[in-house]
This record gives C-alpha cells, structure tokens and sequence, in this order.
C-alpha cells in the first residue's frame, strides 16, 4: 500500500490550526442526474442502512435507486435557490461567519473551511487542501448536536478513511457532540423566544428530529436519550410545561420500526385532541435544508391542516444566527486550548538546513 506525503512540504512554511466544520451533504443540482449519485453515496454507507451489505446492494440498485432519484429531485427543486442548496449555503455561511471570529482571536494561525460527508466539497479533499496550507493540528466539528453513530460515527469514519492512506498525520480533536451544551440550549431557548415575541405562541411546540431505526437505540445508541434531553433542557430555558411541548421524530424510511412519536402522525391526530395551533422547531438540525423547510414547512404542515389544524408555523433553524456562531466558537476555543504551532519559522528553516533536510 503506498501511503500518500506533503509533496509540497517545506520548513519555511509556518504550521497551522485546522477547524473543519462538516454536515451531511447536498446533490450538486435537484435533478435525478444529481440525486442518483448523491443518494448511491449516502445510502451505501454501513452506519445508515445497518442491513446486509449483499441483500441491501439489490435493494439499493434494483429498486432505491430507480425510482427515488426522480421524487427527491422534485422535492429538492422546491428549496433551491440561486445560490444552490438550503444547506449548503447556510454551512459555508456558518464557515464564514466562525472563520471571521476565529481570525479576530487568533489571526492567521487557524484556519476554518467546511465539507459535507457526502457530495461536495469531500471531506478528503478539504483535509488534503488544509494540508497543503500547513495545517498541523486539526479540529473536526461536525454539527450535529446529538449524537448518532450513522451521522458523528460516519463524519470520524471518513476522517479515519482519508487518514488511513497518510504517511504524515496531523494532531487530531473531535467533537462528538455538544447536545447539552449550555450555549446550544441558550442559542436555541432565544431562537424561539425571539419567534414568539414577534408572531405569539402556539397551543403547543413541537420539537421534532430526525428519527433512526428504534433497533439502532435497542444497540446502544445514545441519539434517543440525547433529543429527549435536549427537549428538556430548552423546555426549562422556556419555562415550558410537560402539556406544553411534545418531542417526535421525522423522516423515517423503510418499513421497520423507527423511534416514536413519529412527527407525521403526530400532528395528524392533534386537532382531534383539541390542539388547533402548534409550531414546530428542529433542534437537531443546525440548519435549514430539504428536511426542515419541504418535509416541517411545507408536507407535515398539509398534514396538520388538513386533520383540522387552525395554525401552523416553522421556527428556523440556527444557521448563522449570532448567538449559535458565538456558541460554536466558544466551543471552538474550548477544544484548542492548550494547542500551539511553531511560528518562527525562519529559524525552523535554518535548523533544517544546518540538518541536511532537503526542505
């Protein structure tokens, strides 16, 4: 096996802190030429579809990836706008907005860039570029608040993959998640707090994740126990009642049994209960994309209307917001402490050559 150098290597190039922020990723286009890849990438990744690999090959290819191409396509034609993907531009301007901060702190010795697990830009060739900056020490934060071996556990594999074929390997920090994070439940408790001083409250706030097969939490899975607690603590931040917010669960796939209350049906049986006005947040999505503004803005707010509901409403996601980039960089400084990199650079030059080092 041969192990890719740093070709471009040199002592006189100072050493540097990386900071990769990643989240799960976008198709290049909302067209079925786009998606098919895309979904091919995402849905062949063990930690996802815990199946099987030969049974699941045939069912990916045989029927997934015939005709589920052509419905996601036209539902991520629904969010797109000119600047491309809900997600993909909220990360880069999350990137953006923490690579100021981090450059106001500690000026040219860290570096910020981002990367999506699956599509682009690959988390392999944002490493190989921070790299070839001089990058010594990196610090990978995927964002995702809870904890789930298919989203963290898949984000550390692709690291873990791309470092597996290094000769030269950087210092590295990771953060698993920050679900209980005091800053995250503030960032998140004036979120709502801000919508209801603009727009009221609802009868009820609903808090809906993702959901994962329930065999995943039966393994061992902490995600479950993180959401419910994260419900929690904001619940508290609110001053919010057990009758006043509820905790469910979306986007499930396949026809096992995925964690409950789901969202859909949730919201499907609520009016006949008498809750007329509801408004639904998503704590465990740091920003807006095809699940929070098409699947909670738009399809379950049908479902709720439509079953008698009087009121619906979203509540955004973090995405930039102020308080949630203070937030990730507070918690950026929290993981470089105690990390420095060598900044003299023309001594380090001179030691090396008075060593023999060709570079």
């Amino acid at each position: 096996m041969k192990y890719a150098g740093n070709p471009g290597f040199s002592h006189q190039q100072a050493d540097k802190i990386g900071v990769l922020v990643t989240n799960l990723g976008t198709p290049n286009a909302p067209t079925k030429g786009a998606l098919q890849p895309y979904l091919k990438e995402f849905l062949s990744d063990p930690r996802v579809v815990e199946v099987p690999r030969l049974l699941w090959w045939f069912i990916l290819n045989g029927v997934i990836l015939r005709f589920r191409p052509k419905r996601s396509a036209q539902a991520y034609a629904t969010v797109w706008s000119e600047q491309g993907s809900p997600l993909m531009v909220h990360t880069k301007a999350q990137a953006e907005a923490l690579s100021t901060r981090c450059e106001e702190t500690f000026g040219d010795k860290v570096i910020v860039d981002y990367a999506m697990r699956y599509g682009q830009p690959a988390i392999s060739d944002v490493i190989e570029n921070m790299l070839s900056k001089g990058v010594r020490k990196l610090l990978v934060l995927p964002l995702y608040p809870q904890y789930s071996g298919s989203t963290v556990g898949s984000t550390f594999d692709a690291v873990a993959q791309d470092f597996k074929q290094r000769r030269w390997l950087p210092d590295l920090r990771f953060v698993s998640h920050y679900h209980d994070r005091p800053g995250y439940i503030q960032a998140m408790a004036d979120s709502i707090q801000r919508y209801w001083d603009t727009n009221g409250r609802a009868d009820k706030l609903i808090m809906s994740y993702h959901g994962i097969p329930k065999r995943y939490l039966m393994n061992g899975d902490p995600y479950h126990c993180e959401c419910l607690k994260t419900s929690r603590l904001i619940a508290e931040a609110l001053d919010l009642g057990p009758d006043e917010y509820m905790t469910t669960f979306q986007s499930r796939f396949g026809r096992e049994e995925w964690l409950k209350p789901y969202t859909d049906e949730t919201l499907k049986a609520l009016p006949a209960k008498g809750v007329k006005s509801v408004q639904v947040v998503c704590p465990g999505f740091s920003a807006d994309c095809l699940e929070t503004i098409e699947e909670i803005g738009e399809e379950n707010r049908e479902y709720f209307m439509h079953a008698g509901g009087e009121r619906y409403e979203y509540i955004p996601a973090l995405n930039s917001e102020p308080g949630h980039i203070s937030m990730l960089f507070d918690m950026v400084q929290e993981n470089l402490h105690g990390w420095q990199v060598d900044s003299d650079v023309e001594l380090r030059a001179k030691l090396a050559k008075q060593h023999g080092c060709p570079r």
